[in-house]
């Protein structure tokens, strides 16, 4: 008896270009399902978001697994958010364009909307900077990240102005993502990071207008023109251009290659305010207020001079909780000198921190060559990596101290940060280098524009190893 055996078959390995591309046009046929997730992420958020408002505040024996509140906290604050800005660093706004509720209930109204023009004053492009400062500071103002009620105000708040405005302007558009929301810019610089993004590209768009074959209209809901996209920073990574033209495709680059390549062609200052006061600044005092012996010892000075003085209101007057912390049966209330003491030292640290980083960035500047703004604010997009590392670490501070509090300990958090910080530095450097090397080949100009820069980020690194490892 003779027994054949078949021969074997020789597989050719799919091309890793491929694999995107092949991905990207699953997202475009599979819209229904994202519709499906989507709505699916509004549910879980609006249950975490509005059932802990009507239950008691969590006693000091609560714990996240037996108490519901506690569970939403951190479900929220300690994975939610650190999750989703490391996402966008890493697959672009696939978060905004597939499990957003926000953008997906913005969208929905806006398809059974008045579909009214988008007004001129609402294309400004310092909203999104501006909204991150102020729901910042207020966050920090009614304790946010500790107690539901300002949760369910500030987030529900957003969701409900995300509705209002898609039910007024545009037609089945994101117009609240594209140009009000609050964590809009962050997003846009951290997806510049992103290894994958939806390319275009140029001779193919132009060859196919010569085609007879009209292509069928795409909606891209954040109204990002697909024939001049040339980064990631305004795609919502939802997949329905995907193919478009036969000129749209998903695709791998390099982490660096936005920042270099792209983000210097046209000058963006509220993105550089972003940066420099924002995340470098702003985003450091409100993480570093609480554990401050400076604001302490501010406190306490300011109190003393004060009493002398006679005047004790501002040390006895509260505010309701919707204005300041007020919870005393959690004996956690906030007297209006604190509040003013939290405002000033987060806007001081702003101001310092953004000061002095803004300084050495003008030298770098003009280390290079005659002044030119648009190099400073390429130079500006270089500290990306490390003010967005420097943000995600303080959001899962509050991971490790909600864990802690549960009596769950996590020894590698320490080695854990200080190699992100190295890491974040390092890589900023990096950029710092290349990007000067487009202004300026002189190796000796070149040295000394990264050395303002490095100090710059000396900056940075000093105020999270304060809050990590000295105070």
């Amino acid at each position: 008896m003779t027994i054949r055996v078949a021969p074997q078959r020789h597989v050719q390995p799919v091309p890793p270009s491929d694999v995107w591309q092949s991905l990207g046009d699953w997202l475009q046929r599979n819209q229904r399902s994202i519709r499906i997730a989507q709505w699916s992420v509004v549910l879980i958020y609006a249950i975490l978001l509005v059932v802990p408002v009507f239950l008691p505040l969590p006693d000091d024996m609560a714990y996240l697994w037996s108490n519901f509140t506690r569970f939403a906290q951190f479900a929220f604050w300690g994975v939610w958010w650190p999750l989703v800005l490391l996402s966008t660093a890493l697959v672009g706004r696939m978060w905004c364009g597939i499990l957003c509720p926000e953008g997906a209930i913005t969208e929905f109204v806006s398809g059974r909307g008045l579909g009214r023009a988008i007004p001129r004053w609402m294309m400004w492009p310092g909203w999104p900077t501006i909204a991150f400062a102020c729901t910042t500071l207020y966050g920090q103002m009614t304790s946010v990240y500790q107690y539901p009620r300002p949760t369910l105000l500030i987030l529900g708040g957003s969701t409900l102005a995300a509705a209002v405005i898609g039910y007024l302007y545009g037609r089945n558009k994101r117009v609240w993502c594209r140009y009000l929301c609050p964590v809009s810019g962050v997003f846009g610089l951290l997806a510049k990071l992103a290894p994958l993004h939806f390319r275009v590209d140029p001779p193919l768009w132009q060859q196919s207008q010569l085609s007879e074959i009209k292509p069928g209209a795409v909606n891209c809901a954040p109204l990002v023109p697909f024939r001049t996209m040339r980064g990631a920073a305004d795609c919502h990574m939802c997949g329905r251009c995907s193919g478009f033209r036969g000129a749209i495709r998903l695709a791998c680059r390099s982490p660096n290659h936005e920042i270099i390549h792209v983000a210097g062609n046209v000058a963006k200052p509220w993105e550089t305010i972003l940066i420099v006061f924002g995340l470098m600044g702003l985003a450091v005092g409100a993480f570093q207020w609480s554990v401050s012996p400076w604001f302490v010892a501010a406190k306490q000075w300011i109190a003393e001079r004060l009493v002398d003085s006679g005047v004790v209101w501002p040390l006895e007057a509260t505010a309701p909780w919707w204005v300041l912390t007020n919870y005393p049966q959690r004996s956690d209330v906030m007297t209006l000198l604190d509040g003013a003491l939290l405002v000033a030292y987060v806007l001081a640290t702003a101001l310092a921190c953004g000061g002095l980083t803004t300084s050495m960035l003008a030298f770098a500047t003009r280390s290079l060559g005659l002044w030119q703004p648009a190099r400073f604010h390429h130079l500006a997009q270089a500290l990306i990596p490390l003010a967005g590392v420097g943000v995600f670490l303080g959001l899962s501070a509050l991971t490790v101290s909600q864990l802690r509090s549960d009596g769950i300990e996590l020894p590698f958090v320490g080695p854990l940060r200080a190699m992100m910080l190295v890491l974040a530095t390092i890589w900023s450097g990096v950029l710092c280098w290349q990007v000067t090397g487009l202004y300026n080949r002189e190796l000796g100009r070149r040295v000394l524009a990264i050395s303002f820069v490095g100090l710059a980020m000396i900056v940075t690194d000093a105020d999270w190893l304060l809050l990590f490892w000295v105070w």
